[in-house]
């Protein structure tokens, strides 16, 4: 066990993945969800799945559309709700407190890829204002660089449609996700300290990455800039 997380609790893995299962199904009925590209993520080994994110749908459709058990950040408000709270942290989740460097959820997710799990972390650090894609932050890159995990980049279209932001109620839209090749940075990993310029870098050639995987209009802002 990882400083009470639970990668091997048959109960919780059980749980989860009759989330997942009902998670595909509700996406298949609802918004003829297509995902391709599955082959890419990386069967074992500490990986990060790195989504684009429009909408509160992502972390569960992101995740779901792997075959691997996912762990998650998300943000610390969501575990003071009542039954959610309690409902994300068994089925995966630990907190990250935005807007400030959250050491300790960095240190959570570099112990668990440390460990060869999984792990889902959102390079633009917020959720898009307006449905377009924002440059990844550094902490995605630092955590990139200091495990030497993969990023698998996932472009995800049509979430924001299905769950817009201010409303609980989902609509009926098409959900596409694409999950791109894996991404390594041992070219930027050297025996010294950790640079920033290593760490943009890699920012950089993640958002190029999810870039590709969207839409022409999603991706405009960061092609542009």
């Amino acid at each position: 066990m990882l400083d009470g997380l639970w990668p091997k609790s048959l109960p919780r893995r059980a749980a989860y993945y009759i989330a997942v299962r009902l998670i595909r199904l509700c996406m298949f009925a609802c918004c003829r969800w297509r995902i391709s590209g599955k082959r890419n993520f990386p069967r074992r080994g500490g990986v990060i799945l790195a989504p684009n994110h429009t909408s509160y749908l992502d972390p569960p459709v992101a995740g779901s559309a792997v075959d691997r058990q996912i762990f998650f950040m998300a943000k610390s408000e969501l575990f003071d709700i009542p039954c959610l709270g309690w409902l994300i942290w068994r089925l995966g989740a630990f907190p990250v407190r935005r807007g400030v460097a959250d050491r300790a959820a960095l240190r959570r997710a570099e112990q668990l890829l440390r460990a060869g799990e999984p792990v889902m972390v959102f390079p633009e650090g917020m959720r898009s204002p307006d449905g377009r894609l924002l440059p990844a932050e550094l902490g995605i890159a630092m955590l990139a660089l200091r495990t030497g995990a993969p990023v698998v980049p996932v472009g995800v279209d049509g979430t924001d449609r299905a769950l817009p932001r201010h409303s609980f109620i989902m609509r009926p839209a098409r959900v596409r996700i694409r999950i791109g090749q894996p991404l390594r940075f041992d070219d930027l990993c050297t025996e010294g300290p950790l640079t920033r310029e290593a760490a943009q870098e890699a920012a950089r050639r993640i958002t190029a990455a999810l870039a590709e995987l969207l839409p022409d209009w999603r991706a405009a802002r960061v092609r542009s800039g």
